[in-house]
């Protein structure tokens, strides 16, 4: 949008004025902060009805991304970069003295997701409006996130997320849209007249679902979509209700995944998908209704996106609706349905493909388990002539569970993985029976992201040096970047690359000494690993590779760049063993951290409650990228393309979508070690992998290991002995001494390199010039090509890679 310093001031003043009946001079920072969103909503609302209606004139088609989280992080800075207002709003602040960095620290991060699958959600929402896709995201307004992380003594303590306290400026609450979704009852199928049967309820337990549409602002094309949250309230009609029966209710979008180590849990849980799936399609239904008399036309405009398996339930609501509601007869519902749903697995992880008891979910949802009953059987019918084994292995319906997965997959057209070789590891492993029934449903779409947030908004010395040195055709067009592999051979334009990323180190120091105390040397490599706390996801050999350096430091034989190890992790309530992780690191910490002979040469710093402005912090300034899974059980990652695309050299294994970043940059420009997925699995058949005998062969792995038990690392008594129980007694189940010694030489051999400033910078660029692939504006124009049969409004510029 067109807007003068001196335009916006007046209406900022203005704005300020009529909210809080204050003077733009005397507001506080929460005032400034609520006016200038407030204002920037104003100005997208215009954009976003038109949006709207243009999609209902022209029958166009819409895309509804159905998600159990979302991870937006802050939007203020991300709608003042998609209006093309950031620049002036920034002048405008900085004329009436006020401090804009202070502004925006004022927002809160939405408690909406918890990692990797809610980041990448939202990262598609803003893809979509960008690139002109009618993109609508299908959420639950959870009252409280996951927790606040803090540590005491070392140990992870989880304080509520109240992040709702003081409301959120960028919703709009919708009651006239809220719609009823039914638990519990009796159902009975009576004989209609026309010959069909019709679902009688009684005793339901009814709830209602009331909408909050947040505006999503497209990159400088005027094209604003909604993410619809919603959230559970008594009906304002009805029975009266307990003080118990509505703390039931409002427990629905209370917090994000409840425990389910108990009944109650999983009983809680179930209710949230089921509120998610239903909420969302009954919305949909009722707005094709609208405009349609008859369904003949629903799946050419409407396509239903779901992302994982805790949406699955969205294919029976949907079935229910058009069988109940719409009055369709099976076949022409059940044709209907699998046109228009879609499916993303996100996981290897057997326990996370989503199993629910049937003696917990049939009395629950009574309806939806006679429907998901029926498409049981006629599945099996279908496919009679096969082989028996198989079907009962992948069949809705198994040995008295629900299996969710398997039902997103009969009842979807087109199912996806997120990286190549996670893709190919689902059809030869995870869903392999399916893959056999079904192949022409399975295809990769390899994960992306916001290259805006993380380049643009997250480093801007980065995205500064990339205008003054190749122009500003990257921040429109993810590919342009490659233009700047050229300046790889060039000294002085590598002196300004190390300055950038130098000023970010300065930043994130200055933050970390004011979160946590510490002062750690900007003059060191910044090495990086941040994601959820798994055992799969090996933190604990990171921390392995950590006691090595500080027992070489020990031993005088000093060498190597100065490294300071960056942490930033949550690890679920009830994961003890992450738990013990967390406490193992902090306390390694400790000790390297007031050593006097190593301080000076070796740091570690675990920063709390990680979030998505956090992670902009970190990755701004990392030197290098820890991505270490185990191969094979990462589904993808992002943090991945997050680092590399701001200028972090990758450490990793041959894992998820590291292996399409290899395939980008080259051997030559990122460090890779460690057990091929295959070798991972050859040894699992085989059963022949000895971790103890490691330990005893191996006097480095010896020596690194018992530093957990012999007293090296104060204050773990517990916490070391059960870690290396876990490695020696139970046989180290992720592999993490396997490859232990390859993490070790390939950390000396990216130490040599980095102590080389051109040889580094050289494989900086190189990475830098492959990220634009990685935009998530790619990847979502791949769905749009491939899975929902949408065209763009703005072509992206994406030629064979």
């Amino acid at each position: 949008m067109a807007l003068t310093v001196s335009e916006f001031e007046r209406a900022y003043k203005e704005e300020v004025l009529q909210l809080f009946a204050e003077s733009w001079q005397t507001a506080s920072l929460d005032q400034q902060f609520a006016a200038l969103a407030s204002l920037v909503k104003r100005y997208s609302a215009s954009d976003w009805s038109q949006t709207k209606q243009a999609v209902d004139h022209n029958n166009e088609k819409q895309i509804y991304y159905f998600s159990i989280e979302f991870l937006p992080g802050r939007m203020l800075a991300t709608n003042l970069l998609n209006l093309g207002i950031l620049t002036t709003v920034e002048r405008a602040f900085k004329e009436m003295g006020l401090n804009f960095k202070r502004v925006l620290g004022m927002e809160v991060d939405p408690g909406l997701g918890n990692g990797g699958l809610g980041r990448l959600a939202s990262s598609f929402l803003d893809a979509m409006a960008s690139i002109g896709i009618n993109g609508n995201g299908n959420g639950l307004r959870y009252q409280t996130g996951l927790f606040k992380q803090d540590f005491l003594n070392g140990y992870q303590v989880e304080l509520p997320d109240d992040w709702l306290r003081n409301g959120y400026v960028w919703e709009t609450r919708k009651i006239e849209r809220a719609v009823v979704v039914r638990f519990g009852g009796e159902v009975n199928l009576l004989p209609s007249a026309d010959g069909r049967l019709l679902a009688q309820y009684r005793h339901t337990e009814n709830v209602l679902a009331v909408p909050y549409d947040i505006p999503q602002i497209g990159y400088r094309n005027g094209h604003v979509n909604t993410m619809r949250l919603w959230q559970a309230e008594p009906p304002a009609m009805g029975q009266p209700l307990t003080v118990a029966q509505r703390e039931e209710i409002s427990a629905i979008s209370q917090s994000l995944y409840p425990d389910d180590s108990t009944e109650a849990g999983r009983r809680l849980r179930l209710r949230q998908e089921y509120f998610l799936v239903s909420a969302g399609l009954q919305s949909i239904v009722r707005h094709y209704r609208k405009t349609h008399q008859d369904f003949t036309q629903f799946a050419q405009t409407v396509a239903v996106h779901i992302n994982d398996t805790h949406p699955a339930m969205a294919i029976p609501e949907l079935m229910r609706l058009l069988l109940d509601e719409v009055r369709l007869d099976w076949d022409s519902a059940w044709a209907i349905t699998v046109q228009v749903m879609s499916y993303t697995n996100h996981t290897l992880l057997q326990e996370a493909l989503e199993t629910w008891s049937i003696d917990l979910f049939a009395p629950l949802l009574p309806r939806i388990y006679q429907i998901i009953q029926e498409i049981d059987h006629r599945f099996r019918s279908a496919y009679h002539d096969a082989d028996p084994a198989l079907i009962d292995s992948i069949a809705p319906l198994g040995h008295n569970m629900v299996r969710m997965a398997y039902l997103a997959v009969w009842g979807s057209h087109a199912v996806n993985g997120v990286a190549a070789l996670h893709t190919r590891l689902l059809e030869e492993s995870v869903l392999s029976g399916w893959y056999q029934l079904v192949p022409e449903r399975f295809s990769n779409q390899t994960n992306g992201i916001t290259l805006r947030r993380w380049v643009q908004l997250a480093n801007r010395p980065l995205a500064k040096l990339l205008d003054k040195t190749i122009g500003s055709d990257w921040r429109r067009s993810p590919l342009a970047i490659e233009a700047l592999q050229p300046f790889a051979d060039q000294p002085k334009f590598l002196h300004k690359l190390a300055a950038a990323k130098l000023k970010n180190k300065r930043s994130l120091a200055a933050y970390v000494k004011r979160t946590v105390g510490l002062s750690i040397a900007t003059d060191a490599m910044f090495d990086v690993q941040i994601k959820r706390l798994h055992a799969y996801k090996r933190q604990l050999l990171h921390l392995l590779r950590i006691i090595d350096q500080y027992q070489t430091l020990k031993a005088g034989l000093a060498g190597g760049p100065k490294y300071v190890h960056i942490f930033a992790a949550k690890a679920a309530p009830g994961y003890y063993y992450a738990k013990e992780i967390i406490k193992a690191i902090n306390a390694t910490a400790d000790l390297i951290n007031h050593d006097p002979e190593v301080n000076q040469q070796l740091q570690v710093a675990f920063l709390p409650n990680y979030s998505v402005s956090l992670a902009e912090r970190i990755i701004a300034a990392a030197d290098v990228s820890e991505q270490i899974s185990l191969a094979g059980k990462e589904a993808s990652g992002t943090s991945n393309m997050k680092l590399m695309a701001t200028g972090a050299v990758t450490l990793a294994t041959m894992d998820g979508a590291n292996i399409e970043i290899y395939d980008a940059v080259g051997a030559a420009n990122m460090m890779t070690f460690g057990l091929s997925s295959e070798q991972v699995l050859q040894h699992q058949r085989n059963f022949d992998y000895s971790a103890r005998d490691l330990f005893e062969r191996d006097p480095r792995i010896h020596r690194i290991v018992s530093a957990l038990i012999d007293g090296t690392i104060p204050g773990i008594e517990v916490e070391g002995q059960d870690i290396y129980q876990s490695l020696i007694q139970y046989n180290d189940e992720y592999f993490v001494l396997a490859d232990l010694k390859a993490y070790l030489d390939a950390g000396a051999r990216l130490d040599e390199l980095y102590l080389r400033p051109e040889a580094w910078g050289k494989m900086v660029v190189a990475n830098l010039a492959a990220s634009g692939r990685f935009s998530s504006d790619l990847t979502v124009a791949g769905y749009a090509r491939d899975i929902w049969h949408v065209t763009p409004e703005n072509q992206v510029n994406r030629h064979e890679l």
